[in-house]
Parts: structure tokens; sequence; C-alpha cells
């Protein structure tokens, strides 16, 4: 029963640990990208997709955060299980998971167990959260800079 309680603790530890490391990495990409943007000197339509890149960028990486941390959860401590994979499952597997996970996509062929619960349910819910920052970053973005779309270029 200690033990029990102790892997939650350590799983509520470890999502508390990645929740913060997501959260940094989304706030300073998206601070990058909006101090860049006003001083790029390229055409307006290229700025836009600096900002979807670069936002996209960061869910990727946010994506592999969460997929290391599985892929090390799972072959070294033992706070759970995933159903659905085989003994000898890849790191890529754990990405594909990741990837399924924060978009809430949700397709349901690999199922955590244990206290990996509480991690995935956290990475879904920093998926949501993040993707919704993401696209009010875009909206403001946009919201400001696309005027310049209609700028006559001096002659």
């Amino acid at each position: 029963m200690i033990a029990e309680h102790f892997h939650f603790f350590i799983a509520a530890f470890i999502t508390a640990g990645l929740v913060f490391v997501t959260t940094l990495i989304h706030y300073e990409v998206l601070r990058l990208i909006s101090e860049l943007i006003p001083k790029l000197t390229i055409k307006p339509r290229l700025r836009v997709l600096v900002v979807i890149y670069g936002t996209f960028f960061a869910h990727v990486l946010e994506i592999w955060l969460f997929s290391v941390a599985y892929y090390v959860l799972n072959t070294h401590l033992s706070l759970g299980s995933f159903h659905g994979l085989t003994a000898t499952a890849h790191f890529y597997d754990f990405l594909y998971f990741s990837a399924v996970v924060y978009t809430s996509l949700g397709f349901g062929d690999i199922l955590p167990h244990g206290h990996m619960r509480l991690i995935v349910g956290a990475e879904g819910l920093v998926g949501l959260l993040m993707i919704g920052w993401s696209a009010s970053f875009i909206y403001l973005i946009m919201e400001k800079f696309w005027l310049d779309h209609r700028k006559v270029p001096k002659k």
C-alpha cells in the first residue's frame, strides 16, 4: 500500500514537471516568434508561415517531451504499462501515442495502465491548452499584420 502511494506521488511529480516544461517551451517559442515577426523584412504571407511553422515546431517539441517521458518511464520505472504495445516497443510507438494523446485524437489502440494514466491525462489537457493558446496567438498575430497584405509596394 505504501509503495502504491509512493508511485502515485512520483507520477504526480513527473506530471507537474512535464506540464511546467511544456508550458515553458510554448511560452518561449511564442515569445521568440512575437519578437521576430516585426523585425522580418519578408513578404506578409511568409510572415504568416513563420508563425504557423514556429507554433507547429513548439507542438512537436512538446509531443517529443512526453514521448521521451513515456519511453523512459516504461523501460525504467514501474509506474504502469501500456496495453497494445509489444514487449519490444520502439520509441516511435511512444511518439505516436503521445501525438494521439496531445491532440486529443484518442484512437485507443494503446491504453495506459496504472499511474501512467495520470501523466497521459495531463498530456491530453496540456495539449488542448497549448493548441488553444496557439490558435489565439496566431489570431492575434494575423490581426496585427494582416493589413500588410493590402499595402501597395512603393515605386
